[in-house]
């Protein structure tokens, strides 16, 4: 009878990694395709990127909420449902005929992702023992990390191959795998049956989160603005008020939609921290990260997603090895280390940038950030359930969450303020060192600025052939070229100084807050 129920968890384990892997896929593989939509839904470049934010606000918004739910109604049938809604979103998706359409069921994409990424951690940490978890979530942590990093490859293959809506349609049968296997092998979890339904709770912490996500998605879009613009600092005001509320609402309920209590424990204040900065560091950069290798060193999005196989690789096979581990050494030592594995890989990558660089030289730096990947998820997870009371892991397991998403969009926003601040100061001595009338020099200077480093070398094309048309000099649109990559190279070394500074606190922060389970 043992032997049986092991392997229905183990089963069990491989259904929810399955949905996880479905759902985080989605948030990187989007990337490569998104000028092909563009293009072909004929969008403007501002529109089509909410394409992505679409699905990050609403998956960041409903990771909470999806664990509150399944903690009331079950675990098991909330899970099924996510996965349901974010399989049918999928599809949905991949019919859409306009821009409009695609970003509406990109949303319902994120409100089923939530669901199955939150509640995945959950269900594993009821279904295996103590001693077993290490490992189980060792398993899962390594499904997160490998989908996060081979979300280019996969994108790259389907739009190239096939067709950009083949993004969204490998996750029809994948879905349906889930669902099969989840209903055979995940039992229904204890739920709190008693108190009220905090409905008040539950809307603020959405409206909450939604205003935070929002106003950092307005300062990535539109990176020439201020924080005081109104259209961002507005959300984050309104995102602080709701939180002010949001804590005097619940320290007030008996039954309330998270008990403020989780953060008495030092050892989840930790997690929490290191998993924002985790996010913000590691998982914000690999944006930066496949903007530089495809738009500057001239790999397609195959090549790219085949030479990070070598931060995904190691994610995928150490997570299991790291999470058996887990169960003999203090897990803020591991927490803390992964953090400066992946400090020290941003390190050997920002110690050899420059425009003739190659793979070869920086895949050291690669195979780091996959390691230290690899060593703090398992544990990041484990610890997190473990330092709460058994009735709360739902809601850290949809808290930790929060933290890991906030990191990745303030660490999306940061780290582009870091790479346009970089790239625009070495733009203008670039460029205006160049053998050209001061009038044309402007204009360049004003079009590349405007246009911002994410498509500076799409921008040069434009400009080669102006530069042809009226028979410039070949040597001077050389020296351009030159000017334009090494001003991307010059904030992409501020992105990761940013992306040093952040997993170092994150360490320390760890550190001192992670505290071993007695």
């Amino acid at each position: 009878m043992q032997k049986q129920n092991d392997t229905r968890s183990w089963l069990a384990l491989a259904a929810l990694c399955i949905g996880v892997f479905m759902s985080l896929l989605d948030v990187t593989i989007v990337n490569v395709a998104l000028p092909t939509i563009q293009k072909d839904l004929h969008d403007s470049f501002s529109d089509a990127q909410w394409i992505i934010s679409g699905y990050t606000l609403a998956y960041a918004s409903i990771l909470l909420f999806a664990s509150k739910i399944g903690d009331l109604f079950g675990r098991k049938k909330i899970f099924m449902l996510e996965l349901l809604i974010f399989t049918l979103g999928s599809l949905s998706s991949a019919l859409s005929q306009t821009a409009w359409q695609l970003n509406f069921f990109r949303v319902i994409q994120g409100i089923g992702g939530a669901g199955v990424m939150s509640l995945s951690m959950t269900i594993i940490a009821t279904l295996f023992p103590p001693q077993k978890r290490g490992i189980a979530f060792g398993i899962w942590s390594s499904v997160v990390g490998f989908a996060t990093a081979i979300g280019p490859l996969v994108g790259g293959f389907l739009v190239q191959q096939i067709s950009w809506r083949a993004i969204f349609m490998i996750n029809l049968p994948i879905g349906v795998l889930a669902l099969i296997i989840s209903a055979v092998t995940v039992g229904e979890s204890q739920v709190e049956q008693a108190g009220k339904i905090d409905w008040a709770g539950m809307v603020i912490s959405i409206a909450m989160v939604f205003c935070l996500i929002f106003g950092l998605v307005q300062k990535e879009n539109h990176l020439e603005w201020t924080w005081s613009n109104p259209h961002v600092l507005g959300y984050l005001l309104s995102s602080l008020i709701l939180l002010v509320a949001f804590i005097v609402l619940e320290s007030r309920l008996e039954f309330p939609m998270l008990e403020l209590a989780i953060f008495k424990s030092s050892a989840f204040v930790g997690t929490a921290v290191a998993g924002f900065c985790l996010g913000a560091s590691l998982y914000g950069f690999f944006v930066y990260l496949t903007v530089w290798m495809q738009d500057y060193l001239g790999y397609t999005a195959i090549q790219t997603g085949i030479r990070q196989l070598a931060i995904s690789l190691f994610s995928l096979f150490l997570g299991p090895l790291i999470g058996i581990f887990s169960n003999r050494v203090p897990k803020k030592w591991l927490i803390s280390a992964g953090l400066l594995l992946i400090a020290l890989g941003m390190g050997v990558i920002l110690n050899v940038v420059s425009i003739h660089v190659v793979f070869g030289d920086f895949v050291i730096g690669f195979m780091l950030l996959g390691i230290g990947n690899a060593v703090i998820n398992p544990p990041l997870s484990t610890a997190a359930m473990e330092s709460v009371k058994p009735q709360y892991i739902g809601m850290a397991s949809g808290t930790v969450n929060v933290f890991r998403q906030l990191g990745i969009s303030f660490g999306v926003v940061i780290l582009g303020l870091g790479l346009n601040e970089g790239y625009k100061y070495q733009l203008t001595r670039s460029i205006f060192s160049l053998n050209l009338p001061t009038q044309i020099k402007t204009k360049l200077s004003t079009g590349f600025s405007e246009a911002g480093p994410l498509a500076g070398n799409s921008v040069l094309k434009g400009v080669k052939s102006y530069f042809e048309k009226y028979q410039v000099d070949p040597h001077v649109f050389q020296q351009l070229t030159k000017g334009i990559f090494a001003a991307y190279n010059h904030g992409y070394r501020n992105v990761l100084l940013l992306c040093i500074s952040m997993a170092v606190i994150g360490a320390a922060g760890s550190l001192i807050l992670t505290k071993r389970k007695k």
